[in-house]
């Protein structure tokens, strides 16, 4: 069983030497003779030390950790790409790209740097590749003369030669964002150790697994801690954007079932970008995990609504009408409802509370978040006129939802987007 550890987007946590060295302390303590250690970029800079030593205090991490690969970010050329360079040729570990050019050859092969390197553990073959941003010009002027080349060409041509090779898995070291999901929805790739976007990511998109472990080494749970040839079977229910807004979600159904339970309303709302992402909640789980959950000071409120208007909040719950949406977008998360919606015809093609199809003139209890009873862009069926009571804040009913009835939400079919 092979084990990838993974950090990425360091940048000014080498201002605090304390953290960055229980993150290098982390590292090291995870690792044995079957254990990958991969950057991801953006790892020698910003920050203020980084200004001051132009990216030279990386150096001392990288030594540290000794990875077995980085890749670059966009920030790794904030002191010019020859000096991105020299911080390559003393660095320990190889570089790995394969979209950054200069004077139309690849960038850095006469300093080691290459396109994708063959490793193996516990008698397996791992192909890694690297990529960075193809925006990384137009964000950062110090790139000078390098060209950043479209990723996915890059991908292609790099797996083909891996899977040439033979290789059992193929992992891209990728500064992509949220490019990393189409990257895995075009190219044959079993894991995208991802960076550049700062929010924390574990989720599976096909057969391709996707992490991110967030910025500034301030984060390093078991979800950045990937098994290659076996299943991660920690008990851990993920806060990311991924689990948040595409449909329904173990942390979703949790938030959703406290509120109905707090209320005995028929119907518990949660609405996805109230659900603030971070680590995941796993093990012993503490008051303040359940605060940064819903970091609000607001009351949980209860709604009287119709069977008519329910099923036009549901099916409201469509993402990309709000105003910060994504085309594919789900952001309502529910307990004690099923719903089916198709995305082609904007129709709720089913619905049922407590197991019975919605009466539309029967009056439903409805608990949700008091700001969305204010706000006409999430849900507007429903508002302050719908209010009949408040109770205490949200994260305390959190609190004592756990308290009483446990952590242990599971997915079952309460939202399906078709």
């Amino acid at each position: 069983m092979i084990r990838l550890v993974h950090y990425s987007d360091i940048e000014n946590a080498y201002d605090d030497a304390d953290r960055l060295g229980r993150l290098a302390g982390r590292i090291d303590a995870r690792r044995d003779a079957d254990t990958l250690v991969f950057g991801t970029g953006d790892n020698t800079s910003p920050g203020i030390l980084p200004l001051v030593t132009k990216g030279e205090q990386a150096l001392d991490f990288f030594h540290a950790v000794e990875p077995d690969a980085d890749t670059f970010g966009n920030h790794d050329f904030d002191y010019g790409p020859n000096r991105a360079l020299e911080i390559v040729e003393r660095a320990p570990q190889p570089w790995l790209c394969a979209n950054v050019e200069r004077d139309g050859e690849p960038f850095g092969r006469e300093a080691g740097v290459r396109p994708w390197q063959i490793f193996e553990r516990d008698g397996e073959r791992v192909g890694v590749f690297g990529l960075v941003t193809p925006k990384t010009a137009s964000i950062n002027p110090s790139t000078g003369d390098v060209a950043f080349t479209d990723p996915i060409v890059a991908a292609e041509d790099a797996v083909a030669e891996l899977r040439g090779e033979g290789v059992d898995y193929v992992v891209c070291l990728s500064h992509l964002g949220r490019g990393d999901e189409t990257l895995a929805a075009e190219i044959d790739v079993d894991v995208v150790l991802g960076g550049h976007n700062h929010a924390e990511q574990i989720e599976r998109l096909g057969d391709t697994l996707l992490t991110r472990p967030g910025v500034n080494g301030a984060v390093f749970e078991i979800d950045v801690d990937v098994v290659l040839g076996g299943h991660n079977h920690a008990e851990q229910i993920e806060r990311t954007e991924v689990a948040c807004f595409h449909g329904e979600s173990r942390v979703g159904n949790f938030v959703a079932d406290a509120y109905r339970w707090a209320t005995d309303a028929d119907v518990g709302l949660q609405n996805s970008g109230g659900i603030r992402s971070g680590p995941s909640l796993a093990g012993d789980v503490t008051v303040g995990d359940l605060i940064s959950l819903i970091p609000f000071d607001e009351p949980l409120s209860i709604a009287e609504v119709t069977g008519r208007e329910l099923r036009e909040l549901f099916r409201q719950g469509e993402g990309s009408r709000l105003g910060f949406g994504e085309p594919d977008w789900w952001h309502a998360h529910l307990s004690g409802a099923r719903i089916e919606y198709e995305r082609a015809t904007d129709t709720l093609t089913e619905a049922t509370v407590g197991g019975e199809a919605i009466d539309p003139e029967r009056t439903y209890r409805l608990a949700l978040a008091d700001y969305l009873l204010h706000s006409d862009d999430e849900f507007p069926a429903v508002g302050m006129d719908h209010r009949v009571e408040t109770i205490r804040t949200q994260y305390e009913i959190l609190a004592d939802y756990a308290r009483c009835e446990g952590i242990d939400p599971a997915v079952e079919g309460r939202v399906r987007h078709l």
